[in-house]
């Protein structure tokens, strides 16, 4: 019975398996929406057993969070994209900001990488270290030189965490009128991008 053999079509290999989980997940996170997609629902999906599943994913979110991760690479590569020519890590960070506000709503897999809406399903959202150390990721790719103006290696985490929270904040709970465009670029220029200019002590190595 397909129920028990992937369709008749069992997978080659452990990888294959885990894959074919996560395209499964994001066909019904499309359907019904991250928080009601169950393990069940996937295991449905690919006519499997809850239990093998199991065997390659301890939990519905760590699906999630694959299929959030996979669906973001696409997304960093036109964010990129989008600010090559930008040298100053401010403009960066500002314009890099305007991008995410504008693409993410109409991208729903990409609100999974900041667990928007249905992070009751997912715990702290974009304060997890896992969305931190993703953020942190993103920023090494732009096209800019960080440590000329004074954020090291060590730095990127916490300047991943406040802009995911302000992201989070911007897409969550928008201001009214919202900010967008020029407005939100104001915004971002008067506020955050000073931070991004005079260098601060480091706070590693404190006791």
């Amino acid at each position: 019975m397909a129920h028990h053999g992937w369709g008749g079509r069992p997978p080659a290999s452990d990888a294959e398996a885990r894959q074919r989980i996560v395209d499964a997940t994001a066909r019904c996170i499309d359907r019904h929406g991250a928080a009601k997609t169950t393990l069940s629902d996937v295991a449905s999906e690919l006519g499997v057993t809850r239990q093998t599943v199991y065997r390659h994913f301890d939990r519905i979110s760590d699906i999630v969070g694959e299929v959030a991760a996979q669906g973001a690479e696409s997304f960093v590569d036109r964010l990129v994209a989008h600010l090559q020519g930008i040298g100053d890590p401010a403009a960066a960070v500002v314009e890099g900001m305007i991008f995410c506000v504008r693409t993410i709503p109409t991208e729903p897999r990409l609100s999974l990488l900041l667990q928007l809406k249905d992070s009751a399903a997912f715990g702290r959202g974009a304060t997890t270290a896992d969305a931190i150390a993703y953020g942190a990721r993103m920023l090494r790719r732009f096209p800019v030189d960080w440590e000329a103006a004074g954020i090291g290696e060590d730095d990127l985490p916490g300047l991943a965490e406040i802009i995911m929270r302000l992201l989070t904040s911007l897409l969550e709970h928008p201001s009214e009128p919202p900010l967008e465009g020029e407005r939100l670029r104001a915004f971002l220029t008067r506020w955050l991008a000073p931070s991004l200019r005079r260098p601060a002590p480091s706070l590693h190595g404190r006791p």
